[in-house]
């Protein structure tokens, strides 16, 4: 029997997901299907009714907010399924109609063309570490703005710190002596350095959870390597590990450096080469970890008692 391939265009949202299919070779029929709830019900009614004798299914759809369980139901199911980023979505310049119908058929129309490229799809419990870190990094953040809602509020009164780094323990005991006119506004002062306080002790849960999490992850061993190199420690090398996933993946250096776009963009023609900016493409999280890393090498390269004792358990060659 001869087997059938239909290539399914999804069109995912929180409670919908738009269907359409394409069958046959490129250039034949593509049509829509209908509107399906976004439960896992209505996708095992879909499949079945789908599928049959000699059918099989090559399923596509965008990456976004609603994560990658259909991807998961889909595979268990025993279909094939890829996820494509949005911003490599190839799109035509005259094109200004956007539904859901016209999107899942366009993905259908794409699959079936071999014009779509997937992404790397983490498993859950590689998907659990991530959401830890981006969980420290969004408190990390909450912190930093904290800080900063502190030092603007000062510098409005005109208070001025006379040491020589902020948020050491002297600056807090100078933080714990101002005083303000009124009470209210000494109270609002008080709230913002427990916002502080509060940010800061937040970061330190989180990082006490990611050093547990990474000693019994199936990465650890990768994430303590990647601490020999200067600039990075626990939670850049857990966070690289996390948003990339397995470094292996990449044949070289410069594959890598293209997946978190830290390559610069192009527009030639002819003759004329114009190189820009980097192009930003990929994780940004990612990105981030290895533009800070990068930062320690534009000082002298020295092994300070923390880095020994970081490298201590590893062998020679690595940290070679």
């Amino acid at each position: 029997m001869t087997e059938t391939v239909k290539y399914v265009g999804l069109d995912v949202h929180k409670e919908t997901i738009a269907v359409a299919v394409a069958d046959g070779e490129r250039g034949g029929e593509v049509r829509f299907v209908g509107t399906v709830a976004n439960e896992d019900d209505a996708i095992r009614k879909l499949v079945k009714r789908l599928t049959g004798p000699g059918v099989t299914l090559n399923v596509c759809y965008e990456a976004g907010p609603c994560g990658y369980g259909l991807h998961r139901l889909l595979t268990k199911l025993g279909q094939n399924c890829i996820v494509i980023a949005p911003s490599m979505m190839p799109r035509r310049p005259g094109d200004h109609v956007k539904t859901d119908r016209r999107d899942a058929m366009t993905l259908a129309r794409l699959l079936r063309a071999g014009e779509l490229t997937a992404i790397w799809i983490p498993d859950e419990a590689h998907e659990a570490v991530r959401d830890l870190i981006r969980a420290r990094r969004s408190a990390q953040d909450d912190a930093i703005g904290a800080k900063q809602t502190v030092r603007s509020f000062l510098l409005r009164h005109d208070r001025r710190f006379g040491g020589k780094a902020a948020w050491t323990k002297m600056y807090w005991r100078w933080l714990s002596e101002q005083r303000f006119d009124f009470p209210h506004q000494q109270l609002a002062f008080e709230e913002m350095q427990k916002r502080v306080l509060e940010a800061q002790a937040r970061v330190g849960r989180l990082e006490a959870a990611l050093t547990e999490a990474v000693d019994a992850w199936c990465f650890a061993p990768l994430v303590r390597n990647l601490q020999v190199l200067r600039g990075i420690r626990l939670v850049s090398a857990a966070t690289l590990v996390a948003e990339v996933g397995d470094l292996t993946r990449f044949d070289n250096p410069k594959q890598l450096m293209a997946y978190v776009g830290l390559v610069p963009s192009e527009h030639s023609s002819g003759a004329r080469t114009k190189r820009g900016r980097i192009t930003r493409a990929g994780n940004a999280q990612a990105r981030t970890m290895l533009i800070e890393a990068g930062w320690s090498y534009r000082l002298p390269a020295r092994e300070e008692q923390r880095y020994r004792e970081r490298v201590i358990d590893l062998s020679e060659d690595i940290q070679a």
